[in-house]
């Protein structure tokens, strides 16, 4: 089945493309914030695919994929990098309008502190694991800036992540091999710690947060200065 992993990135999609349009979540209305945030993600993130798939950390097995690549990777996997970052922050976004209380708000803070903390640990420790050492580490740098920062968001953030896990099983499961004969993207374990979430690597899920984490905070800093040149303009009529 040479579109599979096409079909993949197309059914991740769908329900939150059309969901967007719902009155009261109106995610549409926060795409000026969001395509610029997932551009920046992108040109980090694509970057660092080509390095990875160039070098054999991980790459794709053609036998599920449509044949049309670009700087060496499939257009499936270029597509990932939309539709699985709009899903994600789609369910950030229905948090934010359908739970009145930040219910983390007294638990993000500790729980991303101990997380970076054994990150870096682990990242240093297995330096030689690029897969590893790469994400662990930037992940969790990047973790501590927005603690440190007092980010007021990170409690919906960590809560919108916990429940991202489950389409995460699913669709990352669907893309390691878990329904098929062969995985779609294939791992050279020596690049990684070699644990498995099912068929996922565990690097995975920190990836997952790692690209969310990037495209909120892009999001929020995009929001907020609009807010203050608004502001501006205002104090500036009067």
């Amino acid at each position: 089945m040479n579109n599979l992993y096409l079909t993949i990135d197309l059914l991740t999609i769908s329900a939150p493309l059309i969901l967007s349009f719902d009155k009261r979540v109106a995610f549409y209305k926060q795409w000026k914030y969001l395509f610029p945030a997932m551009l920046l993600m992108g040109v980090v993130f694509i970057a660092k695919d080509v390095i990875f798939a160039t070098s054999g950390i991980w790459g794709f097995n053609d036998r599920y994929l449509i044949g049309f690549r670009m700087l060496g990777l499939p257009v499936e996997e270029w597509l990932f990098f939309v539709v699985v970052p709009y899903a994600i922050v789609f369910i950030y976004a229905c948090l934010v309008v359908y739970v009145k209380k930040d219910i983390l708000k007294s638990v993000h803070r500790p729980f991303f502190v101990v997380l970076s903390v054994v990150l870096l640990v682990v990242g240093v420790m297995h330096y030689d694991r690029l897969y590893t050492s790469v994400i662990f580490i930037l992940t969790a740098l990047l973790l501590l800036y927005n603690v440190y920062k007092k980010q007021p968001w990170l409690g919906y953030f960590l809560l919108a992540y916990l429940i991202s896990l489950v389409p995460f099983l699913i669709v990352n499961g669907a893309l390691t091999g878990y329904f098929t004969e062969e995985p779609i993207v294939w791992y050279d374990n020596s690049q990684n710690l070699g644990i498995r979430i099912l068929t996922i690597p565990i690097e995975d899920s920190i990836y997952s947060l790692m690209m969310m984490l990037m495209i909120i905070q892009g999001m929020e800093w995009l929001r907020r200065k609009e807010h203050r040149h608004s502001k501006h303009d205002l104090v500036a009529e009067n």
